[in-house]
């Protein structure tokens, strides 16, 4: 080694962020590993590194005894007398013991524990990046895919999506460019993993964000979301402005911006309503598409009795329970549905017309 390379070595320092010192223990502690690897010694040795030349010496320590019964470890009185005469018994005699053709062995482990701590130091900053940006939204392209999971180029590494964080349906091939929300950030041998969703209701609240300026502005907030990745998403939003219609905000012009959200999750389907403390108004809300006779509360049990007319009871409850099950998730309250005549018992109650499963696939679901 040479002071060009010990120069290299600060350059690198400033560049990587990594501890000057951190670096010239790990190559003396390789260098000593080298020299016992090359030369057979014990482990009485060490290695001192000039740090503006670059130089370095191999040091050998040996216990001064009166009888050497380990030459390995053990010096005679006599042979360190030679060295400096105030060596005494049970001294430790340092001395060189450096071999001519060392420097070059030294270079290149030098430059093998450099490039390593180089890429820890890499992998440690991607892994500080990616950790703390844990539920934001990332666009990548899709760079391979094994066995179902997709490997995303996301810019200095790839992130990883298993099949079970996509919605079924949803089909990719190499190349194609893909958002996905980052839900988990772990070490591991080979560097960090950045594992993505399409599934998680944070990817539909931060395509809202990406969508909606008013979100974004923190004009209009994003109280709740119930998502059944694939099928159906319920966004509950609110706002304190009273200009602002947030559900308005929401849906866009001509229902452009919802439709551009739609459109990245393959046509899954979206119901916006309005967010209210009032639980009785909250719950007659969330059950959109249905239209609510009444909500009766139970506090102490954090559940609600919903009447219906009897014409929406299926629109209410959704295909195998889905509008309601969506529904209670957004609002927090166990929700009972029940029918007017159910509730009533009025037997003269007159259902209106109306065919439940046009509701049920043509209701305002967007």
């Amino acid at each position: 080694m040479n002071s060009e390379f010990m120069s290299a070595i600060n350059d690198l320092v400033k560049e990587k962020g990594i501890p000057k010192e951190m670096l010239l223990d790990a190559i003396e502690s390789a260098l000593v590993s080298a020299y016992k690897k090359n030369y057979g010694t014990a482990s009485n040795v060490r290695v001192e590194m000039n740090e503006e030349s670059g130089e370095v010496a191999v040091l050998m320590q040996k216990n001064v005894v009166e009888e050497v019964e380990d030459d390995l470890t053990e010096i005679s009185i006599d042979e360190a007398l030679e060295i400096d005469p105030r060596y005494e018994v049970g001294d430790i005699v340092e001395y060189q013991v450096t071999p001519k053709n060392f420097g070059r062995i030294a270079a290149q482990t030098a430059k093998q524990v450099v490039v390593q701590r180089i890429r820890e130091a890499e992998r440690g900053m991607i892994f500080e990046n990616y950790v703390n940006r844990q539920g934001d939204l990332i666009t990548g392209v899709v760079q391979r895919i094994s066995n179902d999971t997709i490997f995303v180029n996301i810019g200095n590494t790839e992130g990883i999506l298993v099949a079970g964080e996509r919605a079924a349906g949803e089909r990719y091939k190499v190349n194609d460019r893909i958002k996905a929300y980052i839900m988990d950030v772990r070490k591991s041998t080979k560097g960090p993993q950045i594992f993505l969703s399409r599934t998680h209701p944070g990817f539909v609240e931060r395509l809202f964000e990406l969508e909606v300026p008013e979100i974004e502005d923190g004009v209009v907030e994003i109280k709740s979301i119930a998502r059944e990745a694939g099928s159906r998403t319920k966004i509950a939003v609110y706002t304190e402005d009273e200009d602002v219609d947030p559900v308005g905000a929401c849906v866009g012009t001509g229902g452009n911006r919802v439709r551009n959200i739609v459109d990245e999750l393959w046509g899954e389907k979206i119901d916006i309503t309005t967010w209210d403390d009032d639980p009785q108004i909250l719950i007659k809300n969330v059950l959109s598409p249905a239209k609510v006779e009444e909500v009766i509360i139970d506090e102490d049990e954090k559940a609600a009795t919903v009447v219906v007319p009897d014409y929406q009871l299926s629109l209410a409850i959704g295909k195998e329970g889905q509008n309601v099950r969506l529904a209670a998730r957004l609002c927090g309250w166990k929700i009972d549905i029940k029918s007017h005549t159910q509730y009533f018992g009025d037997e003269e109650y007159l259902e209106e017309d109306y065919e439940d499963d046009d509701y049920e696939e043509d209701g305002n679901e967007n």
